[in-house]
């Protein structure tokens, strides 16, 4: 595989992480794919941990998703085991029963329903997984050592340059709630309903339905607005675990949708997802540019939105990005061809702070020398208004280098 470099949009170190009462992380290498590296991730749950989730919405969803989307729907989660190398995605009844066992074989261990368990697979599609080394593993890991966040942020890494990390505190009466969030994602990335791995916990007391329609409500803002490649995984997976556990420090468990911490658990939980999308972008494969692109004059948010995407995922328009050229008539393609309301004579294109269009025409005091220093930096925003409407929204993505093309060139070789 290609040597990576650290993303030269990382952050300076993993983010500073609270522990969660209730949950055990366990790491271990499997050997195949990654030699001494930890590929294996188990998460232990105390007892009545709930679980939500989403996930891709591919046709060709992994055997671990389709595993997940049933098994989200029990009271209770005890455990969730993530193996990096494989996806088992296209693995047939291969892949099924690869599940099966692992799955099995951690319920007897600490005596729950296989149903409990919670399964993602990341890496290569179409290779059959060896469940084997994978429960061989395990067998060595749920007696060991348990870790940090950084080493289980870490284990399940597979074109990441650097793991992922995110906290948010809520905080009750004094009394504060960690949420803490990791993910993995490089390449592959146009979420739908989900993202590529992302695995968040808290030991807030929450009821179930309304964990999942706040995670639902968050994933929209953070992860399903972010594209790396326009490539929706097979693999895409985004669960949230709350133990339940800051019960004991005199929280009250939030059972109904009018309790009035809702809005800043929710908030809570929303930078976590945010943070971490924002991480994905930065070391989407290849990337010397994070970019955020924003519509607004447009007739709804869903029109915005679709705007700002076929931007994003233009690579024409990344490409430019890429060779520091402000060539907005590349904009100018990406907003016509997106099939939505927009009035040609009355867009307006910026980069940054500077207007290089407005009113359908390129701007009077355009300047190519100005422009073209602010394509240098490492973070660029570009706004374009449609002229149509009041409603806006935003996208985040990266530009598109010859370093992509190496990355997945390579990925099997």
């Amino acid at each position: 595989m290609h040597e990576l470099k650290i993303s030269p949009l990382a952050p300076e170190k993993f983010a500073e992480l609270l522990p969660v009462a209730g949950v055990e992380l366990y790491v271990g290498a499997s050997g195949e794919n990654y030699g001494k590296r930890a590929n294996i991730l188990l998460a232990r749950f105390s007892n009545k941990t709930i679980g939500a989730g989403v996930f891709t919405q591919s046709k060709c969803a992994s055997a671990p998703v389709e595993w997940c989307q049933k098994a989200i729907k029990s009271d209770y989660v005890g455990a969730m085991v993530v193996n990096a190398g494989n996806a088992n995605a296209f693995s047939g009844k291969k892949g099924e029963l690869a599940v099966e066992k692992v799955a099995g074989h951690v319920a007897r261990t600490i005596k729950v329903q296989p149903d409990e368990i919670m399964l993602a697979s990341t890496g290569v599609i179409g290779e059959p997984l060896d469940p084997e080394p994978v429960l061989n593993t395990l067998k060595s890991m749920g007696n060991g050592k348990t870790v940090g966040f950084e080493a289980a942020a870490n284990a399940i890494m597979t074109t990441d340059t650097y793991a992922k990390g995110a906290m948010a505190i809520f905080e009750d009466d004094g009394i504060e709630v960690p949420i803490i969030g990791l993910a993995k994602g490089s390449g592959m990335i146009a979420p739908d309903m989900a993202t590529m791995l992302a695995f968040v916990f808290t030991d807030m007391p929450i009821a179930k339905n309304i964990l999942q329609e706040l995670l639902q409500k968050n994933v929209a803002t953070s992860f399903n607005s972010i594209t790396v490649d326009s490539d929706t995984s097979t693999s895409d997976t985004c669960l949230v675990f709350a133990t339940a556990k800051a019960k004991e420090r005199g929280i009250k468990p939030i059972t109904y949708m009018d309790d009035p911490r809702i809005g800043a658990f929710s908030s809570a939980l929303g930078d976590v997802l945010f943070g971490l999308a924002m991480q994905i972008v930065r070391d989407g494969e290849g990337a010397t540019k994070f970019v955020e692109i924003k519509v607004s004059g447009a007739v709804s948010k869903k029109s915005a939105k679709k705007v700002a995407f076929a931007i994003a995922n233009s690579p024409l328009v990344k490409t430019a990005i890429a060779g520091e050229d402000a060539n907005w008539g590349r904009i100018v393609m990406a907003v016509g061809k997106a099939g939505e309301p927009a009035d040609r004579d009355r867009l307006a294109i910026s980069f940054g702070d500077i207007v290089v269009a407005r009113q359908g025409v390129r701007a009077a005091d355009y300047s190519e020398e100005e422009v073209g220093k602010y394509m240098k930096n490492l973070e660029l925003k570009i706004s374009i208004d449609l002229g149509v409407g009041t409603e806006q929204d935003r996208v985040f993505t990266c530009d598109l280098t010859h370093g992509y093309i190496s990355i997945n060139a390579d990925y099997r070789s």
